[in-house]
């Protein structure tokens, strides 16, 4: 199947695609989609493999931590094979994300950085399409003719085997074609693959336009959807929190979450460790901020406030003026340290913390707010992990109820252990690097 783009051309829509599920909600209010950390290898990794060849791998990733996440871990689990890993991309939004000493190589324009900051007050305002139209018009595509040359440049410099381009990142898959590389998709969320926009077919048609004029700008007349390689697309989720996967081609690998952070700075473990009894929980909406932000962090307080639970609040000081006794506000928090001492979590739906929590075998209560995090607030409450309420008009009795349930029917725990089992099962970053390393 295609369809034209603007300039009469034919983009490619790939059949991998899942069948157009039901038109979904338009979330209730749009803030900038929230940045989670970026990933860091455990301690404990896999010795050095030095019986293969040894390869090399570029990761190409926008300054957004949610997305540079996973590439953390994969290239951590290719390096331990002893392959060489470098990314590409902004250098001062990357080099906080990554470990030190990482191999970055350049690939950005402080005008349009300083533009697309300025423009952010203007994303808050925006819902549904035309926060969809801005993220393309004013973040993907822009961002993809910045990138263009750095990339073509940490190509030629670094001569990889193997380009690894985030879905957001189209310079990547264009350059790969033109210098005739084989390429793989980082998919940081699963929400492509059920056709989130299957009910608005217009925009949907206006996305793949995008793609394509952009592929025609490179000098690219052989057009595919580049959010999915025709090689190797890496999805960081399983079946059994996606959905029926089956008639995906065999290049589609679920691979389940790689996870790792770094340590988020000091806790006060003796508040989770005092002999107290009650289930601790942890409220989090990435790093969202802004007066929706505040609202529901004030009704999460008020939620909690009479409930037999102790609560992590990870937002900054001051958000919520008068914290009960049974909450801690903390600005960072060592999630994964954390999540080993909760008994649920009530999130945004970032892709990266309900996969977190879920690979804990912990249950949510997902408030989603826009962006894919609709999609994934409907997969874990398909999967029967957790309960969907609504962000910007949920009541503390709401989510008081919500979270009740979460804890104490059994439900909820049962089937989040069963998507951890799917994803130790699937195999996360040691997984994705196999297959990398088969692609090389």
């Amino acid at each position: 199947m295609a369809r034209q783009g603007r300039r009469g051309r034919r983009v490619q829509v790939p059949s991998l695609l899942a069948p157009a599920p039901e038109p979904a909600p338009e979330p209730e209010d749009a803030a900038p989609e929230p940045e989670e950390a970026a990933a860091e290898p455990e301690e404990d990794g896999p010795t050095v493999d030095e019986t293969g060849p040894r390869r090399r791998f570029l990761f190409a990733v926008p300054p957004l931590a949610g997305h540079v996440n996973p590439t953390v871990a994969v290239a951590a689990e290719l390096a331990a094979r002893g392959h060489e890993v470098a990314w590409v991309g902004h250098r001062a939004g990357l080099e906080p994300l990554l470990p030190g000493g990482a191999q970055i190589f350049p690939a950005e324009n402080e005008t349009f950085t300083r533009r697309l900051e300025a423009a952010r007050g203007r994303w808050l305002d925006l819902r549904g399409p035309a926060a969809l139209k801005f993220l393309w018009e004013e973040f993907i595509v822009p961002l993809g003719h910045v990138m263009m040359p750095g990339v073509q440049a940490a190509i030629d410099t670094f001569d990889p085997d193997v380009v690894v381009s985030d879905q957001q990142v189209l310079a990547a898959p264009v350059a790969a074609r033109l210098r005739g590389l084989p390429w793989a998709t980082s998919a940081t969320t699963s929400a492509e693959f059920t056709r989130p926009l299957a009910g608005m077919p217009l925009v949907e048609e206006w996305v793949r336009e995008q793609i394509a004029d952009f592929q025609l700008d490179h000098g690219i007349e052989d057009l595919l959807d580049l959010r999915f390689s025709d090689h190797l697309v890496l999805v960081f989720s399983t079946a059994a929190l996606v959905g029926d996967v089956s008639f995906f081609p065999d290049h589609i690998a679920f691979v389940g979450p790689a996870l790792g952070r770094p340590p988020g700075g000091d806790f006060p473990w003796e508040w989770l460790e005092d002999g107290d009894d009650r289930p601790a929980v942890l409220v989090s909406l990435g790093t969202i901020n802004g007066a929706a932000g505040k609202r529901f962090f004030r009704v999460a307080a008020d939620a909690v406030r009479d409930m037999p639970v102790r609560a992590v609040f990870v937002t900054p000081p001051g958000t919520v003026a008068d914290p009960p006794p049974n909450v801690l506000v903390r600005e960072h928090v060592p999630q994964l340290a954390l999540l080993e001492r909760l008994s649920a979590v009530v999130s945004h739906g970032g892709h990266n913390t309900v996969c977190e929590t879920l690979a804990h075998g912990l249950p949510l209560v997902v408030a989603p707010i826009r962006d894919d995090q609709p999609v994934v607030a409907r997969q874990v409450e398909a999967a029967g992990a957790g309960i969907p309420v609504r962000f910007a008009r949920v009541r503390a009795d709401e989510l008081r109820s919500a979270l009740e349930n979460v804890l104490t029917d059994p439900s909820y725990r049962a089937a989040a252990e069963r998507v951890r089992d799917s994803f130790t099962a699937a195999g996360g970053a040691a997984q994705a690097a196999e297959r990398l390393e088969k692609l090389a």
